[in-house]
């Protein structure tokens, strides 16, 4: 909070200090996140194959139809929320027009879970009684408390989510195209995995508002989760190999 002082009086400056994420951001962290261990992940176990062009074909392929998949995936979610929306935006101007007694009810009602008093509520309910589209609007924010989508939602959030994937896979596959030995590519590999899921989970940490004491654990969680899942891919082809070979 700012103080400033103006003659005899003080005047207070109140600022709010929130953290604002817009959902492209959370499109590309998700995609990001993704795409940095799911592909890392298949890659690493592939090598276990021994071979470098086995690791390049089936990266490759599931790299794209990943981020086909992620950014389908994303552009159905989003159609299927603002159909959503518009079922219950509908829903909701039914019942103003065909039971308003009802819907002035639960304005009351979400008002008293506040504690405010009905009486002081009622200069409300009379003021979005004259509006059909603000009682319906009112309704959808605290009775629903849904979020009207935007237009363009499905297919930024399809597009953000897609690259996002596919730069987060890419990168851990540069060794493979860079070295012969499967081995020496898969040591790089993760040793550029490791440190691109230290700092992404560093970034996660600061964009998602949380404190320095749990940046740490972010990271932590970050790493566990691409090693757990690089480790247990190496082992199921290192398996299935040795089994094929008995």
């Amino acid at each position: 909070m700012n103080y400033q002082t103006v003659g005899p009086e003080r005047k207070h400056e109140h600022t709010e200090h929130h953290k604002s994420h817009s959902e492209v951001l959370r499109d590309a962290i998700i995609g990001f996140a993704d795409g940095l261990t799911v592909p890392f992940a298949l890659t690493a176990g592939l090598s276990a194959a021994g071979s470098s062009h086995i690791v390049i074909i089936g990266g490759t392929a599931e790299l794209f139809a990943g981020a086909i998949s992620m950014g389908l995936g994303a552009w159905l979610a989003a159609k299927t929320e603002a159909k959503h929306y518009h079922v219950e935006e509908e829903r909701e101007r039914r019942e103003v027009r065909e039971m308003p007694e009802a819907e002035e009810e639960e304005i009351y009602a979400i008002f008293d879970k506040y504690g405010v008093s009905r009486g002081s509520v009622v200069s409300v309910v009379e003021a979005l009684k004259k509006d059909e589209d603000m009682w319906v609007q009112f309704m959808m924010d605290f009775e629903l408390q849904l979020a009207k989508p935007a237009v363009s939602r499905a297919w930024i959030s399809a597009l953000v989510m897609g690259l996002t994937y596919l730069l987060g896979g890419l990168i851990p596959m540069i060794p493979y195209f860079a070295f012969q030995d499967v081995n020496h590519a898969l040591f790089t590999s993760i040793g550029i995995t490791f440190v691109l899921l230290v700092v992404f989970g560093y970034i996660k940490a600061l964009l998602t508002g949380s404190k320095l004491k749990d940046i740490a654990g972010s990271i932590v969680q970050t790493v566990a989760v691409g090693a757990i899942a690089a480790g247990t891919s190496y082992g199921i082809v290192r398996g299935i190999t040795r089994a094929l070979d008995m």
